[in-house]
């Protein structure tokens, strides 16, 4: 198939060309950077030069690739630095999930694609439900803070574009937390080294549930709904959600880091703010069971144990 990747030399992207291209497939990867246009030609891409929220530019892209399948895995989420001020942190990623959508679902009408798959998130997003994690069906969070509202909205505005017309297909994929190499959780990420200094508190006890998954994984289960997977929502995670009180100490531990420190919920909330102790408090994580049964995928990192300890060992 003939496959445009829009935010090609994201993580996520970097880590999918070689798997679809081992498949045969013909990758044309977009950038905003001329500088990473030659790194993906000696990758054995097709480079194009686009800015996503430009729509005569993502319109002329599209159509100079000709593609069957349109991917979107734009992201500006090695920018995000805190989450005290969450919308504004996440604000480029926002545009980007919804105006660049946009953009491509109009292009991918106009030229005929057949399927069109965006990079989601599973996780804060979604209901806070007694359970420790939600399926596909779990409604948006009614009662988030007011600085995750926006972002919120887009994750919303962006699956709605996608899934709401018959043609192209729409598949959203709600990832995890990412981790491994590239990310913030690799060996030199600001959360490793935030961990070093002990600057990565446990806030009210850890009680946030996150879910992860590795950026290998993330990718296999990419090139299975590209070449797969039929409309609908499926979650990207692994098969155990862990709340920040489990796998942050593990994590440290790994990295033979002190343990973190543990702050109350009313002093952490002057250093993370309303959104941060959220998500170390309440956030709910997700289940995988139906990526699992529909695209026959499974981790080859089904928790946190076993991928952080990876990740660890491939980089010494």
């Amino acid at each position: 198939m003939r496959i445009f990747l829009a935010g090609a030399t994201g993580v996520l992207g970097m880590r999918l060309i070689p798997r679809l291209l081992e498949r045969g497939h013909k990758v044309i990867g977009t950038t905003t950077t001329k500088d990473k246009l030659s790194d993906l030609k000696r990758l054995g891409v097709d480079p194009i030069l686009m800015d996503g929220l430009d729509r005569d530019s993502v319109r002329s892209a599209v159509s100079a690739a000709d593609p069957e399948v349109v991917v979107n895995e734009m992201t500006a989420l090695s920018k995000v630095r805190n989450y005290k001020n969450f919308d504004q942190e996440f604000a480029l990623t926002n545009r980007l999930r919804a105006d660049g959508t946009s953009h491509l679902v109009a292009a991918s009408r106009q030229c005929g694609v057949k399927k069109i798959v965006v990079q989601s998130f599973a996780g804060w997003p979604f209901e806070q439900t007694k359970a420790p994690a939600n399926s596909e069906e779990a409604p948006f969070e009614r009662n988030i803070p007011t600085r995750m509202k926006q972002s919120q909205r887009a994750i919303q505005a962006m699956e709605e574009t996608v899934l709401s017309q018959e043609s192209p297909a729409g598949v959203v994929l709600r990832y995890g937390y990412f981790y491994g190499p590239g990310t913030s959780f690799d060996v030199e990420g600001e959360i490793s080294k935030a961990l070093r200094k002990r600057a990565f508190p446990l806030i009210g006890g850890g009680t946030g549930v996150w879910s992860l998954i590795h950026v290998d994984d993330a990718a296999e289960a990419t090139r299975l709904a590209i070449e797969c997977a039929p409309s609908g929502i499926y979650n990207i995670t692994d098969d155990r959600p862990s709340t920040i009180g489990d796998w942050l100490p593990g994590l440290a531990a790994l990295l033979n880091a002190k343990r973190p420190m543990r702050m109350p919920r009313w002093v952490g909330r002057f250093f993370v703010g309303e959104s941060g102790l959220y998500m170390m408090t309440q956030a709910r994580g997700a289940l995988n069971a139906k990526a699992k049964r529909v695209l026959g995928w499974n981790p080859a990192y089904p928790d946190w144990h076993s991928g952080f300890a990876a990740t660890l060992r491939s980089a010494s």
